[in-house]
């Protein structure tokens, strides 16, 4: 098949199917309140999200609109909502800093070509690879940085210089110490406290919308001196290309690429837990990917910023009933309205209430039991976990998530080490009791010694391996079982290879059994075997390896009839 036709395939298999979109008409009266709920919940979010990357409150509405409108039809979850995020706000910050406005819209542009690249090479799959604990140590490092964001907000105090947010958190609390602004501090406390209590009391009410609105009035009312959002045009620019500067692209490219990573993280993360909040809900991870991506290419034409799934909305939408993805598109859709007929009303809103409901938002992410049970679990995950929530706080979430699976992958090597073992075992469970008299049995246990191999014989375990195999007394005849490595790649192969070679040196007969026919390739192509195989002593199971070695200490080519040992059925 043609390259062209292979790519044909894999474009066909991350668009919507007729019959995906035909789903949206099986309940449209769940999805429109469904849709509903989710857009008073995410418009506070949308504003909030968009002032924190500093890109602006219209660059996060018009991202929650678009880019949750396309990957509600393109992606791989019925009931995913998709928009602006902390997380994402997180790792928008320095770029907007460093570029500006136009680089951050090009970063995104990047960053959805770079997702429809992994959807068509259907990357989905190995996202569900990352282990919990970086997971977890992800979610509470992206909280802590989005509660250290809001604090200049929710100080009433302009942002000072800087790009770790524990330092700018710091920096501002001097600045306010020097000048007090007890308005914006009240009015964040009070909205954060609503929605905190609120949540516990009735789970079900939109208490952000709520609180946001009351801060509004109240700091209208009684002519509060705290900055607000200020005018936000009536509806979404006409899309446009202006911001790309191609000379750009190599330096924001690593850019683009961290917020790919993140995009496709977050959105997969928050798939999952949809499908684990929903019985019938199961997504596709490739689609989810290319509607992602898709998203994130058309967002910035309107002004803007990279968009993932949305953990807390979707999580809305689950529990709104939502019955399809046209849930999705409604509260796209309610968003558009507020953006073109509610515009002078938002301009209202308090900046000081909106870093409220981030911080709010930021203190739910952080699911204590969640991490109590995670840390009783072991000492390595739990390190794991703070390791990577430290690394986010002090670095940025990519550095982050890479040194998460970097200690992950050495703690699971460290257990698979643990989890190979060689055992010496007894000649009696591989010989037929009438076959031997008890002193032909004493003579065979006293010259012939069977190791068995158990697990995986990989580099992680392999120099262990080696030192319990040669440390052995000196023996005539070593008969090495194989059956039960489950596997074992070029370090193990090396590291079998130079055992024999030291067994043999020493005088050693050494037979092996039992391989495994997908073991073979390895040990074949580092010439393992080949001497033993060349001398007739590779085995296919370990009765016919003690008959030979009976041979060899009786000095016969083979045993007597009576005493055949290869009638035992036993395996290697």
């Amino acid at each position: 098949m043609s390259l062209a036709a292979v790519m044909g395939d894999r474009v066909r298999a991350v668009l919507p199917t007729r019959a995906v979109l035909a789903t949206m008409g099986r309940a449209p009266r769940r999805d429109l309140a469904a849709g509903l709920t989710v857009a008073i919940v995410a418009l506070p979010l949308a504003l909030g999200f968009g002032i924190s990357s500093g890109a602006g409150a219209a660059a996060g509405l018009a991202t929650a609109v678009v880019a949750g409108a396309l990957a509600a039809v393109f992606g791989g979850s019925d009931v995913q909502v998709s928009g602006p995020t902390g997380a994402m706000t997180v790792v928008l910050v320095p770029i907007v800093a460093r570029y500006g406005t136009r680089g951050v819209l090009t970063v995104g542009l990047l960053a959805g070509v770079v997702l429809v690249v992994l959807a068509l090479v259907r990357a989905g799959r190995w996202m569900a690879y990352v282990p919990v604990p970086v997971v977890e140590g992800f979610t509470v490092g992206i909280a802590g940085v989005i509660a250290l964001q809001q604090v200049p907000g929710a100080l009433g105090v302009p942002k000072p210089e800087g790009d770790n947010p524990a330092v700018v958190a710091a920096r501002a609390v001097r600045d306010f110490a020097a000048a007090p602004h007890w308005a914006a501090l009240a009015l964040a406390l009070a909205v954060a406290a609503v929605m905190l209590l609120g949540v516990r009391l009735r789970p079900a009410l939109p208490f952000s919308l709520v609180a946001v609105v009351a801060a509004t009035v109240t700091a209208k009312a009684a002519g509060l001196p705290v900055a607000t959002i200020g005018h936000l045009p009536t509806g979404l620019p006409v899309p446009s290309l202006g911001f790309l500067d191609l000379g750009a692209v190599p330096a924001l490219l690593p850019s683009a690429l961290a917020v790919a990573a993140l995009a496709a993280l977050e959105s997969l993360m928050s798939a999952t837990a949809a499908d684990a909040m929903s019985v019938s809900e199961r997504h596709d991870s490739d689609r989810e990917l290319f509607g992602q991506g898709l998203a994130n290419l058309v967002a910035p034409l309107f002004g803007g910023v990279a968009a993932t799934g949305a953990i807390a909305r979707t999580a809305v939408n689950v529990r709104s009933a939502a019955a399809s993805r046209l849930a999705a598109l409604v509260h796209a859709a309610v968003l558009a309205v507020i953006v073109f007929a509610a515009a002078p009303l938002v301009a209202d809103i308090p900046l000081a209430a909106l870093a409220g409901v981030l911080i709010a938002t930021a203190v739910r992410m952080v699911q204590i039991g969640s991490l109590r049970a995670l840390a009783r679990t072991g000492r390595g995950e739990a390190a794991v976990m703070v390791l990577t929530a430290a690394a986010t706080l002090a670095f940025d979430l990519v550095t982050a998530v890479v040194a998460g699976l970097l200690v992950s992958g050495v703690l699971a090597l460290a257990a698979v080490a643990k989890a190979a073992r060689v055992e010496q075992v007894p000649l009696h469970a591989d010989l037929p009791p009438a076959d031997h008299h008890a002193e032909e049995q004493a003579l065979l246990a006293e010259h012939i010694v069977a190791y068995r191999i158990d697990g995986p014989l990989l580099f992680a375990a392999a120099h262990r391996f080696l030192l319990e195999l040669t440390g052995a007394a000196q023996i005539e005849v070593a008969i090495l079982r194989m059956s039960r490595v489950s596997a074992i790649d070029a370090s193990g192969a090396t590291v079998l290879g130079d055992a024999i070679t030291e067994l043999r040196r020493r005088g050693t007969l050494v037979l092996v059994s039992g391989i495994r026919d997908e073991h073979h390739r390895p040990l074949d192509a580092l010439g393992v075997l080949d001497r033993l195989r060349a001398d007739g002593h590779v085995f296919a199971t370990t009765p016919e390896a003690i008959a030979h070695a009976w041979a060899h200490l009786a000095g016969r080519t083979a045993p007597p009839a009576d005493r055949d040992l290869t009638a035992s059925g036993s395996g290697g």
